[in-house]
């Protein structure tokens, strides 16, 4: 299933601005996260939903980046956070 918003993308793949975890954990000196996601708009990476401080969320609301991607190693599913839709 796709979205209006995948389409919008920057075609080439952008890169991390944090690839060893959470920009906004990091810069509280955190590194407790479950899992990390990366905004396909400009690669900021933040924590998911069940990482206590949900920065990935926060990013989307804060910027208005609405796809992001796993950045777990070997997923590669996306998420559109406007139609609430994996894309």
């Amino acid at each position: 299933m796709t979205c209006e918003h995948v389409a919008a993308l920057p075609e080439a793949d952008v890169a991390a601005i944090t690839p060893n975890g959470c920009q906004e954990c990091l810069a509280l000196g955190e590194t407790i996260w479950v899992h990390l996601r990366i905004c396909l708009a400009c690669g900021h990476i933040g924590c998911c939903d069940s990482s206590p401080h949900k920065h990935a969320t926060a990013h989307y609301r804060a910027v208005d980046h609405p796809v992001m991607r796993s950045y777990e190693p070997g997923e590669t599913w996306r998420w559109c956070y406007v139609d609430q839709l994996v894309v």
